[in-house]
């Protein structure tokens, strides 16, 4: 995946697409100014607004999220916290959960 800001992509689709900022600017009914604006990085249009003057350049906006593997539990990065505690702090921690826990489950209102 490469990354790339909305003034890449712009001005790479309205080069490819052989269009100058005015007649890109015809096409999506706005300003020039827009179009140099994005392009110059000054502004960050909505994924709405790209995503038109992108069409309106004749390509389509795509994206694509790809899960990342899980290289650690994010519970083992509290470990070293945890150890700090003294004994009665850990049972503390272990109650303070079994409540979250016992809360979270649907239909159940039971107070501690």
């Amino acid at each position: 995946m490469r990354a790339t800001t909305p003034a890449r992509l712009l001005l790479e689709a309205r080069r490819r697409a052989g269009l100058s900022q005015r007649t890109l600017a015809q096409r999506a009914r706005t300003a020039q100014s827009v179009i140099a604006r994005i392009e110059g990085g000054a502004t960050n249009p909505s994924w709405k607004t790209l995503s038109h003057l992108l069409r309106r350049a004749g390509f389509e906006l795509e994206a694509e999220l790809v899960a990342r593997g899980q290289d650690r539990s994010q519970l083992l990065e509290d470990v070293p916290r945890i150890l700090r505690l003294t004994p009665e702090q850990r049972l503390i921690e272990l109650r303070n959960a079994a409540r979250f826990f016992e809360r979270a489950v649907p239909g159940n209102r039971e107070r501690f």
